[in-house]
């Protein structure tokens, strides 16, 4: 897929997959496409996503978690749905515009259970998953 200009990641709360996906793009092509993340309902800071992004070198630590509402641009090319719910959400959205909606099952990680190890193993996959998604999807230049 050629690089679009923009791109909205989605899911239910916004504190989890979608920013992880919002901070990966950016880290990628966040030069080339404007991108942005949102969630159906208000959610908090996760400071489990701040501390696996950072231990690839993104820094997610300022993300404020908005909903669909908060957008200030509303236009997208893509729009990546991380639940059934941001899916519908996203499709109501764009039902006046070309955008490519796609939605990818990726495990929401806040729902793994024990000690904080296995919790940070959930999210490290979380993270990994979203990162071979988006790198299939939007390869670099350098690994066509």
């Amino acid at each position: 897929m050629i690089l679009p200009s923009s791109v909205l990641f989605c899911c239910t709360m916004n504190e989890i997959r979608s920013p992880m996906a919002e901070g990966i793009m950016k880290r990628f092509h966040g030069g080339q496409v404007f991108v942005d993340s949102v969630g159906v309902h208000q959610g908090g800071l996760d400071p489990l996503m701040v501390e696996v992004m950072s231990e690839i070198g993104v820094d997610m630590s300022r993300h404020r978690p908005k909903t669909f509402g908060n957008l200030t641009d509303d236009s997208f090319d893509v729009a990546i749905a991380l639940s059934g719910e941001a899916r519908a959400a996203a499709d109501d959205l764009t039902r006046y515009m070309h955008c490519d909606v796609r939605l990818w099952a990726i495990a929401d990680p806040s729902l793994a259970e024990g000690s904080r190890n296995s919790r940070l193993a959930a999210y490290r996959q979380t993270r990994d998953q979203l990162q071979q998604k988006i790198l299939d999807l939007f390869p670099r230049s350098d690994d066509l």
